[in-house]
């Protein structure tokens, strides 16, 4: 998976890394953010030993975007 994410059939996964020492409240706002204004909603967390968190979002590819598709 790259930084920039993947797409797969009808979705777009992004992958987010939140650092060590972000309090739960800050990451939440932060994944809030990106739902309000991006569209994206959380597919998967993984929290690692040293307290940094994996974060996958995922979307819904717009019909402008689909293959075959004209507009």
């Amino acid at each position: 998976m790259s930084a920039d994410g993947v797409v797969d059939g009808d979705w777009e996964y992004r992958p987010l890394r939140l650092p060590p020492g972000l309090s739960r409240r800050a990451a939440a706002t932060q994944l809030s953010i990106h739902a309000e204004f991006a569209g994206w909603e959380l597919s998967n967390v993984r929290l690692y030993s040293d307290g940094s968190r994996r974060v996958l979002l995922k979307r819904r590819r717009a019909a402008g975007l689909l293959p075959g598709l004209s507009t």
